[in-house]
């Protein structure tokens, strides 16, 4: 049974950095792709970033470039998101979510397996 585990959410204040952890198991290879993807209060579900497991290929939405940095640590089945320069507007609950398979839009339609979330609140 896949399982995903966020942690690392909290109160940080804008400009500062916070670095999200995904824990994963369950997975049966690297044939996966895992993705951070957040929801705003108020706001529909919208994807942050994605990381291919077997290769380590990542993908990041415009916006969140430079500022977000997904890696994974496959030996301790851990995929973090860290964040810089933190903005207000970034406050949102922040998601794993993976995919089975090399080919991937990083989309939440196309997630197989989630986490519950963790929350991220940028104070200004």
């Amino acid at each position: 049974e896949v399982q995903l585990v966020e942690s690392g959410g909290g109160l940080v204040q804008a400009g500062r950095s916070l670095r999200l952890s995904c824990t994963v198991s369950g997975f049966t290879s690297d044939n996966y792709i895992v993705a951070w993807l957040r929801q705003a209060p108020g706001k529909e579900r919208e994807r942050v970033s994605c990381i291919r497991l077997s290769d380590d290929s990542t993908f990041y939405v415009d916006s969140m470039k430079g500022r977000f940095t997904i890696s994974s640590d496959n030996a301790e089945n851990v995929v973090y998101l860290h964040m810089d320069n933190l903005k207000p507007e970034d406050t949102a609950v922040y998601f794993c979510a993976a995919q089975r398979g090399y080919y991937s839009l990083c989309d939440a339609d196309g997630m197989d397996y989630w986490g519950k979330g963790t929350l991220v609140t940028v104070s200004s």
